[in-house]
């Protein structure tokens, strides 16, 4: 029987160990903090719960418009509402602590093994945790990744925090500042506006999500202003320091933002420091990342390495894709190659962002022959209906046989909404057979097909 050691619980971990257990091997997980690693225990999981609790939030404080009145506070629905902090976040641990629950269960009934430590490599096929030494066969590296931490703004876990920090808060932030404008830092920061606190976003580029869709990034950034976020760009932080109850944020042009809490989201470090991976053989890249192929496969044959370790689009959908991956191939099954160009990501703001397939930049900068079509979310009649007017449905095929190359939503529940055109993406369909899809009337995904049925009639290929 294969053995088989994986390091690290999460997605890229718990995935691999359950595809593994069911093709026969012996497989033992080695795990620090618990069953669903960081991902389950204080990084999606928890952010995605405190996410959706800021939503209905904000759907219930605009919801004036609509006809609605609420009797509880004096100035109508927004007056009445507050977030209770100490009950928000005892629901987003206990959620955690469930989930992290539900993936213990499935191991166990796989029969995987569970082994709680940290690991390291002390022979090519053996792994050490503590005193305890497991030989293995195939050894698969998950260990992720940890938030990195800007020199001179070390989190102390009260008043200047990483996100794994928020959620011992007792009150809600006063005044949050939020260093960082990519993924987490949108996120979070929207969150806690639609929860109540005043919120000062600091982006070192021009705009937030600079690394996404533009035209994405600009209607989420006016939903932001709109609703009363301080947004600071081109702007770099270059310390942060404590103030009595508050925090002075220092620019490094000088300028002082002073704040309740300041949040840092400044980007990931790879969890590979002191595990005896180099000693090994395995290559690592200059910052660390565990350098792997298509098939999750290090250097190093018979060690594979899957999830943020990697720095391979850090997404839990796609560490899990990586450790299945890996586990195909170590144990000789047929297996697909990892092909980034069918991940589907979604950002958990509101309104969401959506994307799968090329991107608005591949197009403009010439890489991808393209034909675009964006369609305004506030013309489709299910939008309408619920007040949803931020946001639009963007897709892109290409110009000679009209097969849908990618797209970009922005909407709520855009991440539900993206399913179709992931489908369209990896099967090849072209821009008519989603056209002659039906889609329910009324409905968000409506959009979807009659942004196909304007790209099939206004442009010939």
């Amino acid at each position: 029987m294969t053995r088989i050691v994986i390091i690290g619980g999460g997605p890229g971990g718990y995935e691999a160990a359950l595809v593994a257990a069911q093709l026969g091997a012996d497989v033992t997980v080695v795990e620090r903090d618990g069953p669903g690693g960081a991902c389950v225990l204080t990084d999606c999981v928890p952010s995605k719960t405190l996410i959706a609790t800021s939503t209905r939030m904000a759907v219930m404080s605009e919801s004036a418009g609509l006809g609605l009145r609420f009797s509880g506070g004096p100035d109508g629905i927004v007056g009445g509402l507050e977030a209770d902090m100490c009950t928000v976040n005892k629901r987003v641990k206990d959620l955690a602590r469930a989930q992290s629950f539900d993936v213990a269960e499935r191991l166990a009934y796989e029969e995987v093994k569970i082994v709680r430590g940290e690991a390291r490599l002390v022979e090519p096929h053996v792994v050490a945790v503590g005193d305890r030494h497991l030989r293995a066969d195939i050894i698969l590296v998950a260990t992720g990744a940890t938030p990195r931490v800007l020199p001179g703004a070390e989190p102390d876990g009260e008043r200047i925090l990483n996100w794994r920090q928020l959620y011992d808060l007792q009150e809600l932030p006063e005044h949050l500042i939020v260093v960082g404008s990519g993924v987490t830092g949108a996120e979070l920061a929207g969150a806690y506006l639609s929860l109540g606190s005043k919120v000062t976003l600091v982006s070192s580029r021009d705009r937030i999500l600079p690394t996404e869709d533009a035209d994405a990034a600009a209607v989420l950034q006016e939903v932001f202003l709109r609703r009363g976020m301080k947004v600071m760009s081109r702007s770099r932080a270059g310390g942060v320091e404590r103030s009595g109850d508050g925090v002075i944020v220092t620019l490094e042009d000088g300028t002082k933002i002073e704040g309740s809490h300041c949040l840092m989201t400044v980007g990931m470090v790879p969890n590979t420091r002191g595990m005896g991976l180099e000693k090994a053989g395995v290559r690592l890249n200059p910052h660390g990342f565990v350098e792997v192929d298509k098939v999750s496969r290090t250097s190093v044959p018979h060690i594979y390495a899957s999830g943020d370790c990697t720095g391979v689009l850090m997404l839990a959908s796609v560490a899990g894709m990586q450790g299945r991956i890996a586990m195909w191939h170590a144990l000789g099954e047929a297996v697909q190659p990892l092909k980034l160009g069918w991940v589907s990501s979604n950002i958990f703001t509101d309104p969401e962002v959506a994307s799968v397939g090329v991107s608005q930049k591949m197009v403009d900068d010439g890489d991808v022959n393209a034909r675009t079509v964006m369609l305004p979310l506030f013309s489709n009649a299910r939008a309408k209906m619920q007040g949803f007017e931020d946001g639009f449905v963007k897709l892109f095929c290409r110009p000679s046989t009209g097969i849908v190359l990618g797209g970009v939503i922005v909407a709520p529940r855009a991440s539900e909404l993206i399913l179709g055109l992931s489908i369209a993406v990896q099967q090849h369909l072209t821009v008519d057979q989603v056209a002659h899809t039906f889609a329910v009337y009324p409905s968000l995904s409506g959009s979807i097909t009659e942004a196909a049925r304007r790209l099939m009639t206004e442009h010939a290929y």
